[in-house]
């Protein structure tokens, strides 16, 4: 890859970051709604907690540090495609994405991490105020964001949030190339967005399921992006697990960015672009 690309690469990430952290209104409503569903979810687990006889999975304060985590950093997770791109493919505008000198892949990647890091850093710095400091001033210290129990977990973690974002971006690309190949675009994109919000612990952490379905759960790529890293953050997880949780985020990005170049370099085969 020649330096120019990757200037322009570099070009497109820069402008499109900057662009988004314009959002603050968007992210202010989103910041209260997330507030809102955190505080929601903590008082489910604790009336659950308050009157089940079976020992839990996880410590609540574990589980409390694990629902903040989601909040703070859902606009992290790949759940929809690029609205810009999905616009592009309606109206035949993608046609000018095709005649640009650079590797489309890499161009909807490099979009991909700009759309999932931007929003995040908007949300995330207060959402970790409100949680860790706000939440124990009112007298809610069992609700509040608990810091990583080591150093190490604290490292760990933020090696494997960031290749959880690299994961993420792969599945956000991935939902966007999938847009060459139906007329709405919604079908597989919600599919998609089912699986990442499900299966990756944002809804209902991974340990809480049943026994049974564990073993599918740890199979699929999704664990990747929300539970790994929440756990290692919370010490359900200890940080010298990292390596091998390192290891599978890798594996799944290459995994779903070689299936993603693949699949893309099909719909370029059969596309159509209608107007004038």
């Amino acid at each position: 890859m020649t330096r120019l690309h990757l200037g322009a690469y570099r070009a497109v990430l820069s402008a499109r970051f900057r662009m988004l952290l314009q959002y603050r209104a968007a992210a202010l409503a989103g910041l209260w709604t997330q507030i809102f569903f955190g505080l929601v979810l903590i008082m489910i687990y604790e009336a659950f907690y308050r009157s089940t006889t079976a020992r839990p999975p996880m410590a609540f304060r574990e589980l409390v540090s694990y629902v903040w985590l989601g909040q703070a950093l859902l606009a992290m997770l790949s759940w929809n495609a690029d609205a810009e791109i999905r616009a592009m493919v309606r109206s035949g505008a993608v046609a000018y994405e095709l005649c640009r000198p650079i590797d489309l892949y890499a161009l909807w990647y490099v979009r991909a991490i700009a759309s999932r890091t931007a929003p995040t850093i908007l949300r995330a710095l207060p959402m970790c105020v409100f949680a860790a400091v706000i939440l124990p001033l009112v007298g809610l210290g069992e609700w509040r964001l608990a810091a990583p129990p080591t150093a190490a977990a604290a490292v760990a973690f933020g090696a494997t949030i960031v290749c959880a974002l690299l994961l993420g971006c792969a599945l956000t690309t991935l939902s966007n190339i999938t847009l060459l190949w139906t007329i709405s675009g919604e079908g597989a994109v919600i599919l998609l967005t089912t699986c990442a919000t499900f299966f990756s612990g944002l809804i209902i952490p991974l340990p809480l399921f049943p026994d049974w379905v564990q073993p599918i759960l740890r199979a699929l790529p999704f664990a990747g992006l929300v539970d790994l890293p929440f756990r290692v953050f919370t010490g359900h997880l200890p940080a010298a697990a990292a390596a091998s949780i390192l290891s599978r985020q890798i594996f799944w990005t290459i995994v779903l960015v070689l299936f993603g170049r693949w699949l893309l370099s099909r719909g370029m085969r059969r596309i159509v672009v209608q107007g004038g």
